[in-house]
């Protein structure tokens, strides 16, 4: 039986913030921040090129390269398989770029590039153990469907996939093969009929339309390893260009929102949320008044690997008017806290540093 390709219910009837048309990019507006798992139809969506139209019927997952045994699954054969059911925050790693000063290039990402959702799947190392692995194996790419031309250069000639890696050890470890979100088909805009979910990494992991695995014993260096989705690491003072991976601990404030009017003498709920790539946040503490003091906000029910965690603090608003700057900062529990100013080495991508939210007090 073919699965339905139900198109998302996006756009601004969901609140949705439009980053681009050509190609898709839908922000959430992260003040609407109020459940746990994100509604599908408020789920971020981020988009390199046109989204691919895929028949699950002819739809084949390829699994080649450094195995044993390359295979083909179709679809039915993929949903044969035994199958998991994980949450997982999936954060795209340019998510808070129009925060940055001086303004840069990219998806001009406000806070809402970013979302938390049970996903249906299978797990690759299942699918990674039928074909048998070779030895010297190290990474895994992923390719998915989506197909166009780079303009920015450098860049290579004519159309390129959209490919992504991961070395084996994370690969085998937890990263799953989805074909359900929320309980729900996926929609085109979400990556029908496969996608990758890499716990605790960005967004640009999670390749979608996913159409084949490919098992290399060689580092890939596709566009979006070596060129996008990379950063500067200094090792004994040198910078070295490598590639964006596991997300970095920060928390957001969803409420108050930026020039929001906060009535004087009250208390008002200031909330949002935090994670921290593989780690579970530990503590969250709030600025009322520029980081010149900090306060502890109060964690929201029980902690959950690899998803973001609620919290909240009751701020007892001034009685004068005038403008406040408020800041979250998270800490993690390998004591990884947010940088107090922004990194530079860190480019476009990776934005945890402290964000200031500045209100009205009236």
């Amino acid at each position: 039986m073919m699965e339905t390709q139900t198109t998302g219910a996006v756009g601004p009837e969901n609140a949705l913030i439009s980053r681009g048309e050509q190609p898709l990019n839908l922000e959430m507006p992260f003040e609407s921040l109020q459940e746990f798992i994100t509604p599908n139809e408020q789920f971020y969506v981020r988009c390199h090129f046109p989204v691919p139209k895929i028949d699950s019927e002819t739809w084949l997952l390829r699994i080649e390269g450094a195995v044993r045994t390359p295979i083909e699954l179709t679809y039915a054969s993929l949903r044969e398989l035994p199958t998991h059911t994980i949450p997982a925050t999936v954060e795209c790693a340019g998510n808070g770029r129009s925060f940055l000063e001086p303004k840069v290039k990219g998806v001009a990402w406000g806070l809402g590039a970013v979302g938390n959702a049970h996903w249906t799947g299978v797990l690759l190392r299942d699918v990674l153990e039928r074909a048998g692995v070779d030895t010297d194996a190290r990474e895994v790419i992923l390719e998915g469907a989506d197909r166009g031309e780079i303009k920015e250069t450098p860049r290579p000639s004519g159309e390129i996939h959209y490919a992504r890696s991961v070395p084996l050890e994370k690969a085998r470890r937890d990263l799953l093969l989805a074909f359900a979100m929320n309980g729900e088909p996926l929609t085109p805009e979400h990556g029908f009929p496969l996608r990758a979910v890499v716990p605790g990494w960005f967004g640009m992991a999670a390749v979608k339309w996913l159409q084949r695995v490919i098992v290399t014993a060689k580092p890939f260096h596709g566009y979006y390893q070596s060129i996008d989705y990379t950063y500067w690491h200094r090792r004994g003072g040198l910078p070295n260009l490598v590639p964006l991976g596991e997300m970095q601990v920060k928390a957001q404030i969803a409420r108050p929102r930026t020039s929001e009017v906060v009535p004087a003498g009250t208390t008002y709920r200031v909330h949002g949320a935090a994670w921290g790539g593989e780690e579970e946040v530990v503590q969250v503490e709030i600025s009322v008044d520029g980081r010149r003091t900090w306060n502890s906000a109060a964690l929201r029910g029980e902690a959950v690997k690899n998803a973001w965690r609620f919290w909240e603090f009751q701020w007892q608003t001034p009685s004068e008017s005038g403008d406040r700057t408020l800041v979250a900062r998270a800490t993690d529990a390998a004591g990884r806290a947010q940088p107090p100013q922004r990194i530079a080495d860190y480019g476009t991508y990776m934005i945890n540093h402290l964000l200031p939210i500045h209100v009205q007090v009236r």
